[in-house]
Order: structure tokens, then C-alpha cells, then sequence
């Protein structure tokens, strides 16, 4: 808890700069798609990312991570309208397939992991891809930044309360070298993974499609896994193979036909 309330509250005293800037662009209307993109978007997930790797290999989540754009197109056609080819019906399937191979295999390799915690990862990627498509369907006519901005006004305040009830300031002595260097990481996973990786993205949801841009997850697993190896996590032939096929279905999913002239 204090994990997930210390990243957004850190990410949103980094951000406190735009806002009184780019919220003027706010209107009305809206105020309900920004302020629920920013907690199914940023809040949520950063709980559900803290409570997964409690009990997960950051590699196994970074992979399963990957299934966002397959999410995307998934509430894109049920709540969004947006056509879905037989082509990306196939991909869905595939790379669900991939999933549950890679949590068997994981769970054969890991043993001593709770593997069950991935339902954790399967909800921060629900939030993401229904994030994507409010983007590009409600929001469209703002700034990445202002989006951003007001996003970060609505959960900053919500992730304060959390991390004050969750006792961050009476349980941990904030003199000690071990207390301050995790914080330390936090604040930089903060500013680079929530605050400036948000801005991007918004600005890529803006200038793509729904599922190209949720497709830079392609790029996660890969640098997850390379850390993960370094730190001495495990990672099996079979588990890899797994990742690839989600790759292959997730690669599916974001194939879109041309357009004749």
C-alpha cells in the first residue's frame, strides 16, 4: 500500500508544475473521463503492480504485462465499438493461450511463487487498456499534457490519504540508510516510470491507434527480463517461448488492413 501511495503521490508533486497551466484546457465534460483514466489508469495499477511482485518475478509480470494491447482491443469491441477482425480474434486468442502456458510453466519452474497474484497484473491491464480507448475516444480534443495534469490533480490527494493511513510516516524511520535508499528508487521510479512515462504515452495514445499504442509493452518484458536475470531470478526455455507466443498473438491483435485508395 504504501508503495502504490507513495508512486502516485511523488509522480503527482513532480507533475505539479503543469498543472495550473494545462487545466484551464479542461472543461466540464470533460472532468469524469480524466478523472477516471487517471484512477484506472495510474492509481489503481501501481497497487496492483505492488501487490503482484510481492509474490511474482518482475520478468513473469513484465510478460504478462504484455497482454495490454490484447485487453484494449478486447474492451475497445465490447464497450467502444470498434470493429475487430477475424485476424485479431485469432490474435486474442493466441496470445491468451500464451498466458496460461506461461503461468503453468511459471509456476513449474517457481514453485515457491504464489502464483495466483497474477490476477493482480490481469486487472492493472484491464485498467490500462480501458484508459487507452477513453483516450482516444472521450479525450481526444486535449493536450496529453492536460490530461495528465488532471489526472494527476484527481489521484494525488486519493494516494496522500492512502499513504497516511497506511502508516508510512509513524512505521518507518526515515533517518535509516535502508528506509531512505527505497525511497530513493521510489522517487525515481516515480518520476520516470509514472510521471514522464504518462506524459509520453498520452502523447502517443494521441498521435496512434488505441492498439499501436498500447503495444509498447512489446518493449517491457525485454528490458524485465534482462534485470530480472541480473538480480538472479529464473527464467526457463518453455517460459520463454511462451512470451513469444503472446508476442506473435499480441502482433496479430495490432495488424490492421490497408487502406485502398
Amino acid at each position: 500500500m504504501q508503495l502504490g501511495a507513495l508512486r502516485v503521490f511523488v509522480a503527482g508533486l513532480f507533475l505539479i508544475g503543469f498543472w495550473s497551466k494545462h487545466l484551464r484546457a479542461i472543461r466540464q465534460r470533460h472532468w469524469k473521463w480524466v478523472i477516471l483514466a487517471g484512477f484506472i489508469g495510474t492509481f489503481f495499477p501501481a497497487f496492483c503492480f505492488a501487490y503482484a511482485q510481492t509474490q511474482i518475478d518482475s520478468a513473469i509480470t513484465s510478460i504478462l504485462n504484455a497482454t495490454t494491447p490484447i485487453m484494449t482491443l478486447i474492451f475497445g469491441l465490447l464497450l467502444f465499438k470498434i470493429s475487430f477482425s477475424l485476424r485479431q480474434f485469432v490474435g486474442v486468442a493466441i496470445g491468451l493461450v500464451g498466458c496460461l502456458l506461461l503461468i503453468w510453466q511459471s509456476a513449474e519452474v517457481n514453485s515457491h511463487q504464489n502464483y495466483l497474484f497474477v490476477i493482480f497484473i490481469f486487472l492493472a491491464t484491464f485498467g490500462y487498456a480501458m484508459n487507452v480507448n477513453i483516450l482516444k475516444s472521450k479525450l481526444t480534443d486535449l493536450s496529453p499534457t492536460a490530461i495528465t495534469a488532471g489526472s494527476f490533480l484527481a489521484i494525488t490527494p486519493a494516494a496522500l490519504i492512502v499513504l497516511l493511513f497506511s502508516g508510512f510516516f509513524g512505521r518507518n524511520d526515515l533517518s535509516s540508510p535502508v528506509v531512505l535508499q527505497s525511497v530513493g528508487a521510489l522517487v525515481v521510479l516515480a518520476i520516470f516510470s509514472s510521471a514522464l512515462a504518462l506524459l509520453l504515452f498520452n502523447k502517443l495514445i494521441k498521435m496512434t491507434s488505441a492498439v499501436f499504442s498500447s503495444s509498447v509493452t512489446y518493449l517491457i518484458p525485454t528490458v524485465a527480463i534482462f534485470w530480472g536475470v541480473v538480480d538472479g531470478e529464473k527464467l526457463s526455455f518453455s517460459q520463454l517461448m511462451a512470451m513469444c507466443l503472446i508476442y506473435f498473438g499480441v502482433v496479430l491483435t495490432g495488424i490492421q488492413k490497408r487502406k485502398t485508395a
